[in-house]
């Protein structure tokens, strides 16, 4: 998430100060994604020092201390809403990687990771889904946020679901247990009074 850029977008609309640029971002996010103060203001303070917003003021810093877009300031937030993010390489994903390794790991049943993570996600999915539901209609915003949650969590599922299959297959295949017993740790030797 770009808080830079989601602070270039609001001061387009007009100066505003710090404690406001909070209130507006976590109001048009639908309130998901709470946003400190401080971080505002140092955002803000990266911004000016890089021209792309300038300050009302003699260097205040206040809460009321008023901030505005500059032109410099527009073009980046141009760029950046045309821009598509780099998708090109996958995000280091914990739980991709904990299957990856859970699947060479001696001792642990991959196939029963993956149905605990199926199943806690599932869980989630009916939260926001009530969320959903208890949502006003007008607000856009959060059904938005909602909507981009339960599909990403969807597709999590999916790749579970698809993980589970070829685990199983793979399993098949090789004709070897995937839930061996846990080695026991070798006993490492002592390195008392060692000398240099």
């Amino acid at each position: 998430m770009s808080v830079r850029h989601s602070l270039l977008a609001l001061l387009s609309e007009g100066p505003k100060y710090g404690l406001q640029l909070r209130q507006e971002f976590e109001a048009r996010t639908g309130e998901v994604w709470p946003l400190n103060v401080g971080q505002v203001y140092t955002t803000l303070q990266r911004l000016e020092r890089d021209g792309l917003v300038a300050s009302d003021g003699d260097g205040d810093d206040g809460p009321q201390r008023n901030f505005r877009i500059t032109t410099d300031g527009e073009d980046e937030l141009a760029a950046w809403l045309r821009t598509p993010p780099d998708l090109s390489s996958p995000p280091r994903d914990e739980l991709v990687i904990k299957v990856l390794i859970a699947a060479r790991l001696p001792g642990v049943d991959v196939r029963e990771v993956v149905q605990v993570h199926r199943r806690h996600l599932v869980e989630l999915m009916q939260q926001w889904t009530r969320i959903k539901d208890l949502a006003a209609n007008d607000d856009v915003a959060l059904a938005l946020v909602v909507d981009a949650e339960l599909f990403r969590l969807d597709g999590v599922i999916r790749w579970l679901d698809t993980a589970d299959g070829r685990l199983k297959r793979a399993k098949a295949d090789a004709g070897v247990s995937t839930a061996a017993p846990l080695p026991k740790m070798p006993k490492l030797p002592r390195r008392v009074g060692v000398r240099r």
